[in-house]
């Protein structure tokens, strides 16, 4: 008797069992065909099967595809999330800024007028309250809203602030912007006191960020490889020197000059105390090298 699959003559059956030897050859030549073919020999009456015909495909989940992007989405969330907690100075800085900023914009003229007039680091008025006058001053971006200021800010102080803390980040801010102050308003005080400038000259409209601004973008420099650091330096000097040609007024030029020298001078300490620090090859590539700070870095 011919065992058989599908009908077919099981291949090596020979004609003493009883089958038909030209079925035989014929299912011996059929099978091998079949499997070059790509088919699969199924125990059915159905014929040959291609493979994969009989599994049928099942269709991703319709919510698949926006969960993945949901997932990414929260992933992106987290990741800004982590980059402004790690920042808070620049952060909350920024936002007074732009507060100010719109305050500029949408307040009644004459006591925006008013506002800035009394916050002006001139020498009337640290002469009659120094701190407060500082502080004031350094609460408002020159421009407004629209000011080039108010996008270099958080550009230049989370980038410090990420390598040197926050703390570090507000007394380089803070040293470059009363510094440069009184480096250029205490040579006005003794001009007038001489009589080389008339006393109109202790009135003047000086506020803005722009001083502690270049402090930090130069003392920023100093974390870089050398190249990246003295690119950067350069594109400073040619910012002030285009600057310059449109404020007619020098003591503001020299303010700049002053706060960036401060910066300068701060990079023994900012590369002290950086969480990396250039390395001495000059390699772009190879130019950042991890280290730890000799004292407690970070937000202090």
């Amino acid at each position: 008797m011919t065992t058989s699959i599908r009908g077919t003559a099981v291949p090596g059956t020979r004609a003493a069992d009883g089958g038909d030897p030209d079925e035989a050859r014929g299912a011996a030549f059929a099978v091998p065909c079949a499997r070059a073919a790509g088919w699969r020999l199924v125990a059915s009456c159905a014929g040959p099967v291609a493979i994969g015909a009989g599994t049928p495909r099942v269709p991703p989940a319709a919510g698949a595809g926006r969960g993945r992007r949901t997932a990414a989405m929260a992933a992106r969330l987290r990741q800004l999330s982590h980059a402004l907690i790690a920042v808070p100075f620049t952060l909350g800085y920024t936002l007074v800024l732009l507060g100010t900023g719109l305050y500029t914009h949408l307040g009644d003229p004459g006591t925006v007028r008013d506002l800035l007039v009394g916050s002006s680091t001139d020498v009337a008025h640290l002469s009659q309250r120094p701190l407060l006058t500082l502080l004031v001053s350094a609460l408002w971006a020159v421009g407004g809203i629209t000011s080039p200021y108010l996008l270099a800010f958080p550009l230049v102080l989370g980038a410090l602030e990420r390598r040197v803390g926050a703390v570090r980040t507000a007394g380089v801010f803070l040293l470059g912007h009363v510094l440069a102050t009184l480096l250029t308003e205490l040579p006005v005080a003794a001009s007038v006191a001489v009589g080389h400038l008339p006393a109109s000259s202790l009135r003047r409209l000086d506020y803005g960020v722009s001083y502690g601004l270049i402090a930090c973008a130069a003392a920023l420099a100093g974390l870089l490889p050398p190249r990246r650091r003295w690119a950067l330096l350069g594109g400073i000097g040619l910012a002030l020197a285009a600057g310059s040609l449109v404020d007619i007024d020098p003591l503001t030029g020299w303010g700049h000059a002053f706060a960036l020298l401060i910066g300068v001078v701060c990079w023994p300490y900012i590369r002290r105390n950086a969480r990396w620090r250039p390395s001495s090859n000059g390699g772009d590539g190879a130019g950042r090298r991890f280290a730890h700070s000799e004292r407690a870095s970070g937000n202090t």
